[in-house]
């Protein structure tokens, strides 16, 4: 039996990432704060387990990992998936409250689930895991108007290089799969809004790829490691900004 925790699972990439590591025989610990979405996904699926929790709350996190291990007996996979694209604006019209927003859900709550994963994958035996952290194409380029979002995403690089340096003692590897535009409700807002505002919206790619591509490297063993992933829609402005 593999097993992983998919956080931010009742929606967009989560939830398409989930469901499809599901219908891959995996056992899945579905994490959201959203109750009747997680159970309306583990419905008639005793590989789903719901994992209600704010992942921005250390008690909540903590108390989820351990419900799924005791249940499961082992973690072998986290996607750290779980953000939020906050309003947009240039740093001076952005709301305080969404910058903290940003930094505690994007970093603080990425910090929480990879403290609780890893912790995991250390005491357990045979002892390892693999983390898998959901970076951006934010995390090289920034979009217009999202300081909050790229300089978290920049962040995120961060933790992934110091987990998967930290975690080489404990047979825990850790990459980053940055996604360029699968099309979820968040990007479909951003396609809403620079069609508002007359402006071409980027191109976008079907989310199923972007689970597709978690698939791949939830799967290796563990000698290996996709220590940067990018997935993108083939003609998104990315190769040539800047």
């Amino acid at each position: 039996m593999k097993t992983i925790i998919v956080t931010g699972a009742s929606s967009g990439i989560g939830r398409a990432t989930a469901e499809l590591f599901l219908s891959e025989g995996w056992t899945v610990g579905l994490l959201a704060r959203s109750a009747d979405k997680l159970l309306a996904m583990a419905q008639h699926n005793a590989s789903a387990i719901p994992l209600v929790a704010d992942v921005t709350d250390p008690d909540a996190v903590a108390n989820a990992y351990t419900a799924f291990t005791r249940q499961t007996g082992r973690l072998d996979v986290l996607f750290n998936n779980a953000g939020i694209f906050a309003p947009g604006g240039t740093i001076d019209e952005i709301a305080l409250e969404d910058w903290y927003g940003s930094v505690n859900v994007n970093l603080n709550g990425m910090f929480l689930c990879a403290r609780a994963a890893f912790a995991a994958m250390r005491a357990q035996a045979p002892q390892g895991g693999r983390i898998i952290n959901n970076g951006s194409i934010a995390a090289h380029v920034p979009r217009p108007n999202s300081v909050h979002y790229s300089a978290t995403k920049h962040a995120i690089t961060g933790l992934t290089r110091s987990l998967s340096l930290d975690g080489r003692s404990f047979g825990i590897a850790c990459g980053q799969i940055d996604i360029g535009n699968a099309r979820t409700p968040m990007v479909h807002g951003l396609v809403d809004e620079a069609l508002a505002e007359g402006r071409d919206p980027d191109p976008t790619m079907d989310v199923g790829d972007a689970a597709r591509s978690v698939l791949h490297m939830a799967e290796l063993p563990l000698e290996a490691n996709v220590q940067f992933m990018t997935v993108m829609a083939t003609t998104m402005p990315y190769i040539g900004r800047g």
